[in-house]
């Protein structure tokens, strides 16, 4: 549907880029994005989604808000302390535009569900915090063949990559489960950390919606926040990837 006069004024700087003009807008608008994980990553990812006009947002987390959350997790407030993750970010993301579709999932992600919830998105924002999560997205995205982008913080520093599954190196390739430390105590991250990594998921998310730019396929963006030095790492498939090796293709 072609943009009324409110939209046109919500989004005029959008309007204004030669890149998205009304068309991409309009694409914004009919687009589905799936963010796992309402903390730290997922706090800025949804809310610059929710603002750039994404139609439906999916927000999936089966956490409350914790008042140790709000030093990094903006999409939520002292008042929601106690609250479902998912229902104080959709209070939040409405408070913004309450046009945006929430559709809410107070749960994890699993290998029983993900087939099904996944089927209803264009793109997969993975900002879960542990690897066990990060592993069983990044395999329910190939097996979907829906785009995602995955990040991970600690401490001062974070990175992130985006998948084309099938096409670019996936996170199996990269990060191998062997070996993979489990139980440790959270190091920090900084407040502001999440918020520089989650928003570049929120651009790459843009980009694969929009077939504009350069996304992060093939390549891991690192950043160290106490030097404010980025690195971009070229990356390849695995061949021998279990979730998306050659074999699998044969």
């Amino acid at each position: 549907m072609p943009l009324n006069e409110l939209q046109k004024e919500r989004y005029a700087r959008h309007l204004a880029l030669d890149d998205i003009g009304e068309n991409g807008q309009e694409k914004l608008l009919r687009s589905k994005v799936l963010v796992v994980g309402a903390g730290g990553l997922g706090s800025p990812a949804a809310l610059y989604l929710a603002a750039a006009g994404i139609g439906t947002i999916g927000l999936m987390d089966g956490d409350s808000v914790d008042l140790s959350n709000l030093q990094r997790q903006i999409l939520h407030t002292t008042d929601t302390v106690g609250q479902m993750k998912v229902e104080s970010a959709r209070i939040r993301l409405h408070a913004l535009d309450p046009s945006v579709t929430v559709e809410s999932y107070p749960y994890c992600l699993s290998s029983e569900n993900a087939k099904t919830i996944l089927s209803g998105y264009d793109f997969i924002i993975d900002a879960t915090d542990n690897f066990s999560s990060k592993f069983l997205i990044a395999k329910a995205c190939h097996d979907a063949g829906k785009p995602c982008s995955h990040a991970g913080i600690s401490a001062f520093a974070g990175q992130t990559m985006t998948v084309r599954p099938g096409k670019t190196a996936c996170y199996r390739c990269i990060f191998h489960e062997e070996g993979i430390p489990s139980g440790e105590i959270p190091r920090g991250p900084v407040g502001a950390l999440p918020g520089i990594i989650g928003s570049i998921q929120a651009m790459e998310a843009i980009k694969i919606l929009l077939s504009i730019g350069e996304p992060l396929c093939n390549a891991l963006l690192t950043c160290d926040t106490l030097t404010m030095e980025f690195r971009k790492i070229p990356l390849s498939r695995d061949p021998q990837c279990p979730f998306c090796g050659n074999a699998l293709y044969r």
